[in-house]
């Protein structure tokens, strides 16, 4: 009898162990769960605040730089390289593609410069596709000088080929500028529509679905040589930042239209559109890269998000 009533008490010393283990695992776990989430919230509030400021901020600066017309400004936030360590961040949502998406003077009808060969690019990506161009190691030469050195001979001959008629009605069909070429007068878009196309382009959607040929462009596009614009600019807010951009030049118009990369893996497309001002020839680059600049701190800086700023002082 006596071994049995020990035994009963060691079953019942170690049935109250394990209740005791079970319920603070329970408590442990709850209390980590209910952490966790009031963390998430705390998160997710800090985000819609700094996005609140940044937008605004951003807004606010954009309007100012335009105020007189003669600039155009398309932002449009990618969200981060995958792997990256802005990817992994608990603020990424905040920079998520789409999430900042800020315009000014950005539907106004500009010169499109050299610019107009990203038109003359998606066209003919859109053509391969279709199985109405291919390759030659002549084309691909004269393609990436055009999109390099920004030289003329092939995008002139394509519109030559095809027609500017064609090659606009493409651009209609895409959602984009619908009269880029017109005879008679010099090429014009809009620095949304730009925007819309280096979407695309970032994406592999619409004409660059080839993923191969994506890559080539890009790749050429982070080669060209004039890169006192965009580069310069978002080289001076972050260093090691790269860009992959075309740019226009003609009399007093300069534009850069690319998509920036910074160290940590976040991504952006800016879009900058100027004339006036008395510049000419590349001149108005370094206004391009002092806007590129100011812009990557107010989205991406140290202290993005913190405060509001007013620009129009």
């Amino acid at each position: 009898m006596r071994v049995k009533r020990r035994r009963r008490k060691r079953y019942i010393t170690i049935f109250l162990v394990v209740c005791a283990f079970a319920v603070g695992l329970s408590y442990f776990f709850n209390n980590s769960y209910a952490s966790t989430g009031i963390e998430n919230i705390k998160t997710n509030q800090t985000i819609k605040h700094k996005h609140k400021i940044i937008k605004a901020n951003l807004t606010n600066y954009l309007n100012s730089v335009t105020k007189d017309k003669t600039a155009s400004v398309s932002f449009y936030s990618l969200g981060a390289v995958d792997g990256s360590s802005a990817a992994n961040s608990k603020y990424a949502k905040l920079y998520q593609k789409g999430a900042l998406e800020v315009e000014s003077n950005a539907s106004t009808v500009n010169t499109a410069a050299s610019t107009y060969k990203l038109y003359i690019a998606a066209y003919l990506m859109n053509q391969k596709l279709n199985g109405n161009f291919s390759w030659s190691d002549t084309n691909w030469d004269s393609f990436s000088k055009m999109i390099v050195n920004s030289e003329n001979d092939f995008s002139e001959a394509q519109l030559d080929n095809y027609g500017a008629d064609a090659i606009s009605q493409f651009v209609k069909n895409q959602g984009w500028y619908p009269s880029v070429f017109r005879d008679g007068q010099a090429a014009q878009t809009t620095s949304y529509s730009l925007q819309l196309l280096l979407e695309e382009l970032d994406a592999g959607t619409g004409a660059f679905q080839n993923k191969s040929d994506r890559i080539k462009i890009l790749k050429l596009m982070g080669q060209q040589i004039y890169r006192t614009g965009i580069p310069a600019g978002a080289s001076a807010a972050k260093s090691g930042t790269t860009v992959q951009d075309k740019v226009g030049f003609l009399n007093d118009t300069n534009n850069d239209a690319g998509i920036v990369t910074l160290p940590n893996g976040e991504k952006y497309i800016l879009v900058v559109m100027t004339n006036g001002h008395n510049q000419s020839g590349l001149s108005g680059f370094s206004r391009i890269a002092e806007i590129t600049k100011n812009v990557q701190k107010i989205v991406y800086g140290s202290d993005a998000g913190t405060k509001l700023v007013d620009y129009s002082k």
